[in-house]
């Protein structure tokens, strides 16, 4: 490794595997640089599984839900009427003055003797 700055002389194990490592490299070409075809086999019935799955835990949550909420109701009682949030407006009754003895009183159209 005399290009590491140490001024040493390659080994000959060092130039073996230098040579070994270039004619490695000469022989890979285009053709082999091609894309491989997607993965194709388990990757779908997986997600399949982990779809239904996760419809089950969704469908039995509701369940579990519905009937939660239907036993926690306390039995129906009638509901009272409803009442206007403001008080009735009642037309008021007379209230009767005090009656006393009535005096007659002479009308001003009738003559004094």
């Amino acid at each position: 490794m005399n290009e590491s700055g140490t001024g040493s002389t390659a080994t000959p194990v060092e130039e073996r595997l230098r040579a070994a490592l270039a004619a490695r490299a000469h022989t890979v070409g285009p053709a082999d640089l091609r894309p491989l075809r997607p993965p194709t086999g388990p990757v779908r019935p997986r997600r399949v599984l982990v779809r239904r799955a996760v419809a089950g835990v969704l469908v039995l949550a509701a369940v579990a839900a519905l009937v939660f909420l239907s036993v926690r109701r306390e039995p129906s009682r009638p509901v009272e009427p409803a009442r206007s949030p403001h008080p009735p407006i009642s037309t008021p009754t007379p209230v009767p003055s005090p009656v006393g003895p009535s005096t007659p009183q002479p009308s001003p159209s009738a003559r004094q003797p």
